[in-house]
């Protein structure tokens, strides 16, 4: 048997023709920059993240690059995150010139400790880039209450975390900003990159929207210098197409999220949940001293897996220049040694996951 880590054309199947109806309909109409769609988009989303606007850009990065620059965050600040996460986070804070300053994770969500934020902040601290990682929201609360005391800004990177919720209040809703991402293997995945800014904030939105445009109001106006970060029309008619699913979707990887946690809870550690959190399962990570052997076997298996992330951001060589050194943010690096993410999409049988929990039970129990 194989079992692909993600399989999207199971997931495409269903809704080809709808797909492939939009996509025309771009086509027909030659809007390809700023069609109808982008807007149709936005206000759905907007809706869903329970925030007042969505502004779609070009990818996840460039949504945390574009809250970055609209928060006027440069050459010496400073921005606090994780550095267990994917590197786009910590690369954006490089980008506009500011320094990441990197706090170790908790131990069982892997997610930031806003317990150990405080100690990291200085006065050119400007902001903290929370990463509600594999689809779970960060303590917010706590992470809150410490900006408002020291004047920060909070950007959530909510690129795993697309509906998922946090005492009742959804991702990107939960900050001054969220920066969501539409890679593939998203839970609402698009046909190429794609990405989405929210917020609260009525001035915020109207210069993130200058922002990714340039910086131009009107046309060939340029009060402030941006860039070209605009959601192509035809990534928007693609998630138009998805997002009616993407509840129903979120489902189906929590009902394999709750029988993964059944079987192998006695056999490796599994994800750990917050009773106030609602979390979506962009990826279902475990973890296991002997996870490069287990690995292997997964391989041998023809089971898709992968790790998140195997070097985390202050071990790499890129960021050497920081002067972190092996040992100073235990908790990350010891999760690299340790986790190993396996398949969670909706659409796996009953066969795929008895035969994942069978070839894991086998070499470890």
């Amino acid at each position: 048997m194989k079992v692909p880590m993600l399989d999207l054309n199971a997931q495409y199947e269903p809704m080809k023709d709808k797909v492939l109806q939009a996509m025309t309909e771009v086509f027909d109409s030659k809007r390809f920059v700023n069609g109808p769609q982008v807007k149709e988009l936005e206000e759905k989303l907007a809706e869903y993240c329970h925030c007042k606007h969505a502004i779609g850009v070009a990818s996840g990065t460039d949504a945390l690059l574009i809250s970055l620059m609209a928060f006027g965050i440069g050459e010496g600040d400073e921005v606090i995150t994780t550095p267990f996460t994917f590197f786009a986070t910590a690369g954006s804070i490089f980008r506009v010139g500011a320094k990441p300053v990197f706090v170790d994770i908790d131990l069982k969500t892997y997610n930031i400790d806003p317990e150990r934020i405080e100690e990291k902040i200085t006065d050119r601290t400007r902001a903290i880039i929370p990463v509600h990682l594999f689809g779970q929201c960060v303590e917010m609360d706590k992470i809150n209450e410490i900006a408002q005391k020291y004047n920060l800004y909070v950007i959530e990177d909510a690129a795993q975390a697309i509906g998922s919720e946090y005492k009742g209040r959804r991702a990107g809703s939960l900050g001054d900003v969220g920066c969501f991402s539409f890679f593939p293997s998203k839970n609402l995945g698009c046909c190429g990159d794609g990405g989405l800014v929210t917020t609260n904030n009525d001035e915020l939105a109207e210069k993130i929207k200058i922002l990714r445009q340039h910086g131009s109001k009107p046309k060939y106006y340029h009060k402030i210098i941006g860039g070209n970060f605009r959601l192509d029309t035809m990534q928007a008619a693609v998630l138009l197409q998805k997002f009616p699913y993407l509840e129903e979707w979120h489902k189906g990887r929590q009902k394999n999220a709750e029988y993964y946690n059944e079987h192998l809870k006695d056999v490796v550690v599994t994800p750990f949940v917050e009773s106030y959190n609602i979390m979506i399962y962009n990826q279902y990570t475990i973890r296991t001293p002997m996870r490069d052997e287990l690995q292997n076997k997964l391989n041998d298996a023809n089971i898709g897996n992968a790790i998140y992330y195997p070097v985390p951001l202050h071990l790499q060589e890129c960021f050497a220049y920081l002067g972190y050194k092996e040992g100073d943010l235990p908790e990350s690096e010891k999760a690299a040694q340790e986790v190993v993410s396996i398949p969670i999409y909706p659409e796996l049988t009953d066969e795929q996951k008895d035969y994942v929990i069978q070839i894991i039970g086998d070499n470890l129990s």
